[in-house]
């Protein structure tokens, strides 16, 4: 199709079902737009386009600096510790363990085995901040460990995508050197440039962050690094700014929803081949198992050591080991870069999704912590609480009859 208004109509079409599909079903947007750019890229013959390459490179930069804004720094100090040990720990055994599988069992190269590793390291900040906001996890002590530990599990997927595949000269440090000029007065910055010219019809408070974002990232690339880089640490350089400003954090997430992402997810799942799926069965059920059972044994001692919950230590367990948004750029990274081939693209992005629900289900469906429960206590079961309906009205009962009963005991 060459009609450039009819082109981007289809795109957005799809986008519009994708949305659709998930108001009724209740499945991550993302998720049905990857699964929604399969079908089109396999059935339909859509293609992409340079034009449709920019946006969607935009809205992997601005997805990921969206994920940094979100991380409260303030957890992320206080909790130093254990976000720290179980991020790390989350990201190095994955890495390892599937770098060494598809290195020494399958026989990729070590380019492409060290892209599989970092594509299943990952742990989908979007996947485990919006169950975080769906149960009421994201006010507890536990939510907010959680989305710090997925910030720094997914920093050190971004960073090793940045060191490993770097392109060390000069430019690489011009890079580092204004980067870390321009980060350490980001924060200081965006709050004088909000005071002054924030609020306003113009939202220059939006073009200057979308400055920084475009220089950033153009330095990257002309160090043959990666944008999202510099992205991801910008966006924790303003989390605390953001943590005040969400009106304009709002905003922001609604431009790169509505537009931009939706041309990135699209785009990620139109690369997917159906037969290289078929062909690589046996290979997606290992991998996955693979990252899984490393993301376990990496995370569930900790939650031990750090005394959680059983509960709470499965569930946060399983929660780490989801991955989508890093793990598809990482494999979109490989794939455009010529590091791995498109039958290798494909089998990554259908782990890295089918990590994004099988864990996740398992986690609602089993380990839900008390917590989500409205600190209801430990006598309410937690099949009696749903979001919405009679079931909420009889846990509601239930709570006051467990509060009536203690208190008739303290008398």
């Amino acid at each position: 199709m060459t009609n450039l208004w009819l082109t981007a109509s289809l795109w957005m079409g799809l986008a519009l079902v994708s949305g659709l599909l998930a108001s009724w079903t209740g499945i991550s947007i993302s998720l049905l737009e990857i699964f929604i750019g399969v079908l089109a890229g396999n059935l339909l013959g859509l293609h992409t386009a340079p034009w449709v390459d920019y946006l969607a490179g935009f809205g992997s930069i601005l997805l990921t600096f969206l994920a940094g804004a979100e991380v409260d720094p303030v957890v992320l100090r206080t909790k130093f510790k254990e976000s720290f040990s179980i991020g790390l720990a989350a990201f190095l055994l994955p890495f390892a363990g599937v770098y060494l599988f598809t290195r020494y069992v399958v026989g990729w190269s070590v380019p492409a085995a060290q892209i599989g590793g970092i594509a299943l390291s990952t742990t989908s900040v979007a996947v485990v901040y919006a169950v975080m906001v769906e149960t009421g996890l994201n006010e507890t002590e536990l939510g907010k460990l959680l989305l710090a530990a997925c910030f720094v599990n997914d920093l050190g997927t971004v960073v090793a995508l940045g060191v490993l595949f770097a392109d060390f000269n000069a430019w690489l440090l011009l890079f580092v050197a204004v980067s870390a000029f321009v980060l350490s007065l980001t924060p200081w910055l965006t709050r004088w440039f909000f005071r002054k010219y924030g609020n306003r019809v113009g939202q220059l408070e939006v073009k200057y962050l979308f400055f920084l974002l475009f220089f950033l990232g153009g330095l990257a690339s002309q160090a043959k690094s990666e944008a999202v880089l510099p992205a991801y640490l910008l966006g924790l350089a303003v989390a605390g700014f953001f943590l005040k400003e969400r009106d304009l954090l709002h905003r922001m997430r609604a431009m790169a929803f509505a537009l931009l992402t939706p041309f990135y997810f699209l785009k990620a799942g139109l690369l997917v081949s159906l037969p290289a799926v078929w062909a690589s069965l046996g290979f997606i059920a290992l991998a996955l198992l693979l990252k899984v059972f490393t993301k376990f044994l990496g995370v569930w001692p900790l939650t031990r050591v750090f005394r959680f919950d059983p509960r709470e230590g499965m569930y946060s367990t399983l929660l780490m080991s989801t991955g989508l948004t890093f793990g598809t750029i990482s494999a979109l990274f490989g794939l455009t870069h010529g590091i791995v081939t498109r039958l290798q693209y494909t089998a990554l992005v259908t782990v890295v999704i089918l990590s994004a629900v099988v864990p996740t289900i398992v986690a609602q469906r089993f380990f839900l912590p008390l917590a989500a429960f409205g600190n209801r206590g430990a006598e309410l079961s937690p099949t009696a609480v749903r979001p919405e309906g009679k079931k909420r009205v009889k846990a509601d009962e239930l709570a006051f009859e467990v509060k009536l009963g203690n208190e008739k005991g303290d008398d």
